[in-house]
């Protein structure tokens, strides 16, 4: 399971890094949880390319009647999600990446759970393949919503969690958001852990337990 991460970089530096045409709104967030916005790339049929746009975390399925229902479904299993009757629709018709440049974790230690923050080496943003929804209730109001999807984790995330999120390769990202591609046996592939030799970890305190805390010092590594 993934429940909190981070995405520091300013709308500029994600707009370079990600071939934005325009510099996207986007304030550095160190502490984002379920129910709040996440920044996302979508293309659809009618784009000539990938689209930056605003979704709330915890997919609502379009046939849903209480849009809570969203609030159990920040993660989608890479494994199932194609056949799971709450997310295989938005597998084939309705992927995006969800940007990101970092992710927290937390390892059980006897009956406490120590938080881990985990980023690339390289500290860049990258993206996680996830899952839109638009749902709409019949009073009008709408809500468009997003799932990350997890699987078996690499060498270092195993060491203190038994999941990880996916992290796609950048040569992915034009496959997984294209539009015409439906099969799930042409998407499956590209769902693998990512290389643990690119990315780090380190204990940090308890204060990202608190989603009202979006602050820098969320990710200061313990001494």
């Amino acid at each position: 399971m993934c429940g909190r991460f981070t995405l520091r970089k300013p709308g500029a530096i994600l707009a370079e890094l990600f071939a934005l045409p325009e510099v996207p709104e986007w304030a550095p967030r160190y502490n984002i949880a379920p129910g709040q916005p996440v920044a996302t790339l979508v293309r659809t049929a009618e784009d000539a390319g990938p689209r930056f746009r605003i979704h709330r975390w915890g997919l609502i399925p379009s046939w849903a009647k209480d849009p809570r229902i969203g609030d159990r479904m920040i993660n989608a299993q890479a494994e199932t999600a194609a056949t799971k009757p709450s997310f295989r629709v938005a597998f084939r018709r309705r992927r995006c990446l969800v940007l990101a440049d970092g992710f927290y974790e937390w390892q059980a230690l006897g009956r406490r759970k120590q938080p881990l923050y985990v980023r690339m080496r390289d500290d860049l943003p990258f993206a996680f393949a996830g899952l839109w929804e638009h749902w709409e209730s019949g009073a009008g109001e709408a809500i468009d919503s997003c799932t990350l999807l997890t699987m078996e984790p690499n060498e270092l995330i195993r060491t203190f969690h038994h999941r990880m999120p996916v992290i796609l390769d950048q040569q992915d990202y034009a496959l997984w958001l294209d539009p015409a591609i439906q099969d799930p046996a042409a998407l499956q592939p590209i769902l693998r852990p990512y290389p643990a030799d690119a990315m780090i970890a380190h204990p940090v305190s308890t204060l990202v337990n608190n989603p009202s805390n979006d602050l820098p010092s969320c990710i200061t590594p313990l001494k």
